[in-house]
């Protein structure tokens, strides 16, 4: 909860009961934790995080399109040694910076979504159409690793959902399944309704070399990698499953 006293102080409350011998509630404890600090770092990081972010994205912005032209330019003229030298180098800086704008499109994304304190708008949305926009947001990558997309979902099948968050999780969910699924595999995504409580449970399974147990506790942290030679060789900005999880 959030009070004012000359300024405004943040606190984390949490109470429990209390019980004599007879299992009588007499009464309860309050426990009051001023976290105002912790909250103020919290904001700090965010904003420098999301003004870094921005700042880099117009040279980042520039570098590419410089590159793009000069690899252009090179490739269009008739290479002698050096100049193959130089269309390779401009390969792997235009590979580097494609890097730095996914991550910095990530940090921007995961900033918008934790500084957005409004409530959540949701709505009963038909599924499938959610599911497939996803799915044919990665249909490049999808054709390029061979990897065969299995879609099971009611058509009639509704959640109240905010249609573009769900989208953009689903969108990361599906693109780590395609990068760590082999060639001329599967990915199975499914939806259904949970019959005990009736909620709505989509899944997306891959058939990829797995993860260990260790890691759970872990895989929705920003930056953690379970491998990570891998995941940096694959092109992941270890920001996906944190955007996910928000």
């Amino acid at each position: 909860i959030t009070i004012f006293l000359d300024n405004e102080h943040v606190l984390n409350v949490k109470s429990s009961p209390i019980y004599d011998v007879n299992n009588t509630m007499n009464g309860s404890v309050i426990v009051f934790y001023d976290v105002t600090k912790i909250r103020h770092l919290e904001n700090l990081r965010r904003d420098f995080v999301s003004n870094v972010s921005h700042e880099i994205r117009t040279p980042l912005t520039v570098i590419k399109g410089s590159t793009e032209i000069l690899r252009q330019t090179l490739g269009e003229s008739n290479c002698d040694e050096s100049d193959a030298e130089n269309l390779r180098f401009l390969e792997i800086i235009n590979k580097h910076t494609e890097r730095l704008t996914a991550l910095i499109n990530d940090l921007l994304l995961l900033s918008r979504i934790e500084q957005d304190t409004t409530e959540l708008s949701r709505t009963v949305t038909t599924l499938l159409p959610i599911i497939s926009t996803a799915i044919n947001a990665l249909e490049p990558k999808i054709e390029e690793k061979g990897v065969i997309i299995m879609l099971e979902c009611e058509p009639e099948l509704t959640a109240k959902i905010n249609s573009g968050l769900l989208e953009q999780a689903l969108i990361n969910l599906i693109d780590n399944a395609v990068k760590y699924s082999q060639p001329n595999t599967s990915v199975e995504i499914t939806a259904a309704v949970n019959e005990a409580d009736r909620t709505c449970c989509i899944s997306v399974k891959d058939s990829g070399p797995g993860i260990d147990r260790k890691h759970f506790d872990r895989l929705f942290e920003r930056f953690y990698r379970v491998d990570e030679a891998r995941s940096r060789k694959i092109g992941g900005t270890g920001l996906g499953l944190a955007i996910v999880k928000h």
